[in-house]
């Protein structure tokens, strides 16, 4: 099976390098011309974030197809830093904690990053699972999303990251089931 990941395209909050997760911004219009400018690899079925920025470039990018949109695909809810910066947060004795954490710290008020990930993964498993029959599927999704599927099942292993992806971009993968084999970089 073919597999497609997608990082929806920019927002307000990318562009001023914001923590959006939770917050259903939808794209800029430096956003939307951007995606416009790349081509993507066609795909049987379509699973999307329910954020209405994933929503959206889907549907820009597949306009003649049906989403199918996957809750548990959401990005993570940063909490107490959520709409915020680092600019903003650099003072702040909880966002010093979770740096000095590594990133691996619950979010004050929010998610925790060890359940984002797990959450993800489960989502990708459940759905790979109920279109094994299909030939490809594309995933519009968050950077972090992408990060905590590739981070389980990419080959070779590469922590999570090691798959960041800039808005608009992301991976082609083969999937034989148990391992994703990145084939091509969109």
């Amino acid at each position: 099976m073919r597999v497609v990941f997608i990082r929806h395209g920019l927002t307000a909050g990318n562009l001023e390098k914001r923590y959006i997760g939770s917050t259903d911004e939808p794209l800029c219009s430096a956003g939307i011309a951007e995606l416009k400018k790349l081509t993507y690899p066609a795909c049987e079925v379509l699973i999307c974030s329910p954020m209405k920025r994933c929503i959206q470039t889907a549907e820009l990018l597949y306009p003649a197809q049906d989403i199918e949109v996957c809750d548990e695909l959401r990005e993570c809810d940063f909490g107490s830093f959520e709409g915020k910066n680092y600019k903003e947060l650099s003072g702040d004795p909880d966002y010093q904690r979770w740096i000095d954490s590594g990133g691996e710290m619950p979010f004050p008020n929010g998610e925790s990053p060890a359940d984002f990930r797990q959450r993800c993964a489960a989502a990708f498993k459940m759905i790979v699972r109920k279109y094994a029959h299909s030939g490809s599927i594309a995933f519009v999704v968050h950077g972090g999303t992408i990060m905590a599927v590739l981070e389980k099942y990419a080959v070779p292993h590469g922590d999570y990251f090691s798959w960041h992806c800039e808005n608009g971009h992301g991976y082609v993968c083969g999937f034989d089931g148990t391992e994703l084999e990145i084939t091509e970089k969109i």
